[in-house]
């Protein structure tokens, strides 16, 4: 059997090396959403040596050039750290602390890429509920393709 152990029997409960996650990852699309899965995460990161990173996806717009659309890019880059900073100031308390990151292209793609790319081992995205008379209607959503695509667990917040 390969992998690693993530048994939950614990001989030293409450110590620092209990958290079986070290680096954990909030994708935002900037709303007010992201502050409660955010601190969900801060939450985890304060109980052990964990470490968060808060991204940002900016969908680039096909068939134009990206360096013809630069300014524009930049302009929602800037928008997006400003938000970020902002969200991590207000819903993230010592010890813990937050990273943040912009990527370009499909959202759902570059969340999983990034996630592997950086040794994610947890993924905790916010999620609006679904209905459960038009749950086909919410397959196509962006968490539901994290959900399915990530190689490491997710943690919807709703």
């Amino acid at each position: 059997m390969t992998g690693r152990n993530t048994s939950t029997a614990r001989s030293n409960p409450g110590s620092k090396g209990d958290l079986p996650f070290q680096h954990i990852l909030v994708p935002t699309d900037l709303t007010k959403r992201t502050e409660q899965a955010l601190q969900l995460a801060g939450t985890f990161a304060s109980q052990g040596p964990a470490r968060v990173t808060l991204l940002h996806v900016i969908e680039v717009v096909d068939g134009l050039p990206f360096e013809e659309l630069r300014p524009f890019y930049d302009r929602m880059e800037r928008k997006a750290r400003t938000t970020m900073d902002a969200f991590a100031r207000r819903t993230v308390n010592p010890p813990a602390s937050v990273a943040s990151a912009v990527t370009y292209g499909l959202r759902a793609e570059e969340i999983v890429k990034f996630a592997v790319a950086n040794g994610v081992d947890l993924i905790v995205l916010a999620s609006h509920r679904v209905n459960p008379s038009m749950v086909n209607r919410d397959w196509g959503t962006i968490s539901y393709k994290v959900g399915i695509l990530a190689q490491c667990p997710v943690l919807l917040v709703k």
